[in-house]
């Protein structure tokens, strides 16, 4: 009884649907009602077998949630089935804080593939990589895994491990990790300082819904501390939301400018975001660090700037993430993570697989930093006379420390100092070339 009454439900919902693909234009990619009909009966009939007549009693939810994950692994790497428990740790991410080992992954030609991880989290302290290619979670091969059963193996309870093998995109080096999960708190502003003169570095980690309203309060702290140029750090930043991504953007571009545009199914769909105000910071000469792990909304930042001729881009070409995916909720507390569009950047570059290219191309060349070392000082117990040596560590590789040594960031400082002498001879023979006018005239 229960199986006719699901099959009931199936065949009313093809009625449904056959209403609005009944009114897709002619040549459309979309089936027509009665082919899709015809198919979503073959599934019903499938359904109600494997009901039926499997050698052990199955839920009837069970294989709906098997069917759809089938249906979304035909599509592409970002689309997935969330169930329940996946939607709610989703909702859980965009705020912030997490479960998990800290990295971003989707599927690549068929692999599941780390975007990039994230720092200060327990992928990033044991040298997972952007571009690591996942074969392994705890032995288990990840060939046939969907993106979901993936996350699912990947994440667990703070304080439990996991293995995962991965082979090195560049020296196809296979590698073994075992990773301590923690609960992965994301904080979208990392690093905000004068590095050098006059010189602004702030690095971004994530997009979130505070990002452009930290961002900006973080930049007007920066110029009351004297800087006047900037360096915006989005290595390794996975995305995040489409909207902060352009907010971020808007910061810096001209009322009018175009951020990023999207076409879905439909090109008389397009939807354009544009500067909706004049900039916070247009008197700011900008460099902006990318890597391979740049991808999403970072890659909207970078594509952006860089398209406008705001900012120069300098690093490696970026991660190649331009497809938006739709979060929509089942009634069942479900939902379909959905690919509905793809982005393009203001001159019209569809970056999916390719990414953005920098203006200037600079590998990063990890240099032999100091270790900590200590020292030993000898303090004098005045109470009880004795004299006790006391270790006291010294710890001289610090996070202002290291950006001495990170060659990506010392080539972007040296680039806004060489604009910043080229502005100044600029004016300067600006001034010379009016004073010799004058002379002429008098």
């Amino acid at each position: 009884m229960k199986v006719k009454f699901f099959v009931g439900v199936i065949l009313a919902s093809v009625m449904v649907f056959s209403v609005f693909i009944s009114r897709a234009e002619e040549g459309d990619i979309i089936d027509n009602g009665k082919e899709l009909f015809r198919q979503v009966q073959l599934l019903a009939d499938s359904i109600t077998l494997i009901s039926t007549d499997y050698v052990k009693p199955v839920k009837v939810k069970d294989l709906v949630y098997g069917a759809i994950k089938g249906m979304m692994k035909t599509l592409d790497g970002y689309s997935q089935f969330l169930d329940p428990e996946s939607f709610k740790e989703i909702t859980e991410e965009t705020k912030g804080e997490f479960g998990g080992l800290g990295i971003e992954v989707g599927m690549r030609d068929g692999v599941l593939t780390v975007i990039a991880p994230m720092e200060d989290t327990p992928a990033y302290e044991a040298g997972v990589e952007a571009g690591d290619r996942i074969v392994k979670i705890d032995d288990e091969v990840t060939r046939d895994m969907t993106l979901d059963e993936a996350v699912g193996k990947l994440r667990g309870e703070a304080g439990t491990a996991v293995t995962i093998t991965v082979v090195r995109e560049e020296t196809e080096e296979m590698l073994d990790f075992k990773i301590t999960r923690a609960i992965i708190k994301v904080k979208s502003i990392k690093d905000a300082e004068v590095i050098e003169e006059d010189i602004g570095y702030v690095r971004l980690i994530e997009f979130q819904e505070r990002t452009a309203k930290d961002l900006r309060e973080t930049i007007k702290k920066l110029r009351k501390e004297g800087a006047k140029s900037l360096i915006i750090d989005i290595r390794n930043n996975p995305g995040g939301l489409l909207d902060a991504g352009v907010e971020v953007a808007d910061l810096f571009l001209k009322q009018g400018d175009m951020i990023v545009y999207t076409e879905g199914r439909d090109p008389k769909k397009r939807i354009d975001f544009k500067s909706k105000k004049e900039p916070d910071f247009d008197d700011m000469d900008i460099v902006v660090l990318v890597n391979k792990g740049s991808a999403s909304a970072a890659e909207i930042l970078a594509g952006a700037l860089k398209d406008n001729r705001r900012a120069l881009m300098l690093g490696v070409t970026t991660f190649g993430k331009a497809s938006v995916q739709t979060v929509i909720p089942l009634e069942d507390k479900s939902a379909l993570r959905l690919t509905t569009a793809a982005y393009f950047t203001p001159s019209g570059k569809n970056i999916m697989d390719k990414g953005v290219d920098p203006d200037v191309c600079v590998k990063r060349v990890k240099a032999n930093e100091p270790e900590v070392k200590e020292e030993k000082e000898e303090k004098e117990e005045k109470k009880t006379g004795i004299f006790a040596k006391v270790e006291k560590p010294k710890k001289e590789k610090s996070e202002e420390k290291a950006k001495e040594y990170d060659n990506q960031i010392q080539a972007a400082v040296s680039i806004l100092k060489g604009i910043r002498v080229f502005e100044e001879y600029r004016a300067s023979d600006s001034a010379e070339g009016a004073t010799v006018q004058q002379k002429k005239s008098d």
